[in-house]
């Protein structure tokens, strides 16, 4: 199966300014991401920016990188575009790596790959996994996803959803058995006739008050096929605190564990 990994990078960062071109073992941060999506199998691996710098540090360590426009409102926008100029076919399938994640695993890349071509009725894949965290459970901060018999997306929410009305409504110190609680993992695989579309379609109240981009997709009828999968996926890079953990494993050798 082909696919190919576009991967958005912006300058600006409000925590973490110039971040995509940020140091990482003698690499930029977003030329890590690219080599952690070139491992994954994907037929071409492609940042796409607004600035010319991470541009220019791409191509300067072998990785593809196009300019994109500099206004858009979100990642899936500037993706649209890229692939617009790409001249990608409609039914190819792009996985959108988000550029801030140096330890994600290649193999989680292809099965979300995997999961859009093995639903053909549906417009975007992405994946989860099992809550086990009582913290986790309760974090507005950790996206939830409630999933159908078939494995389709029901809702996104920062709600703690399914709400266990009974457990909950005695103490909160323990998650019930067998409660179908899902940590939404950001990580998108797209038809391309889909992406292209995507920019004509309104946001929706729910999309605004929640702060989720992929509620616009559901709001409109379009169907989001989910892989659950097990374990926690390494987190991204947001802070001073996560880029220090991150140098601290590609310079123990240890950042593929």
């Amino acid at each position: 199966m082909t696919f190919t990994v576009l991967i958005p990078a912006r300058y600006a960062s409000t925590r973490l300014p110039g971040k995509p071109l940020l140091d990482i073992a003698g690499k930029p941060l977003v030329v890590r991401v690219a080599e952690r999506a070139q491992a994954s199998g994907a037929e071409r691996v492609i940042v796409a920016t607004d600035d010319e710098r991470i541009r220019a540090a791409a191509e300067q360590h072998g990785i593809d990188a196009i300019l994109t426009r500099g206004d858009h409102a979100t990642g899936t926008d500037r993706l649209a575009e890229a692939a617009l100029s790409l001249n990608l076919d409609d039914k190819a399938i792009v996985v959108n790596v988000q550029g801030d994640e140096p330890l994600l695993e290649p193999a989680l890349i292809r099965e979300v790959a995997d999961e859009l071509r093995a639903h053909a009725d549906a417009s975007i894949a992405t994946a989860c996994h099992p809550i086990t965290d009582l913290q986790e459970a309760f974090n507005p901060n950790v996206v939830k996803v409630v999933l159908d018999h078939a494995g389709y997306a029901l809702y996104f929410s920062r709600a703690t959803i399914p709400w266990a009305r009974d457990a909950f409504s005695e103490k909160r110190d323990k998650l019930p058995l067998e409660l179908p609680l899902y940590r939404h993992y950001g990580l998108y695989a797209y038809r391309v006739g889909f992406l292209r579309y995507y920019p004509s379609l309104s946001a929706s109240q729910i999309e605004r008050f929640e702060a989720l981009e992929q509620l616009r997709a559901l709001w409109h009828g379009h169907r989001i096929a989910v892989r659950i999968t097990m374990g926690t996926p390494a987190p991204g890079v947001d802070t001073q605190e996560d880029l220090d953990r991150v140098r601290a494993l590609y310079a123990a050798g240890t950042a593929s564990d």
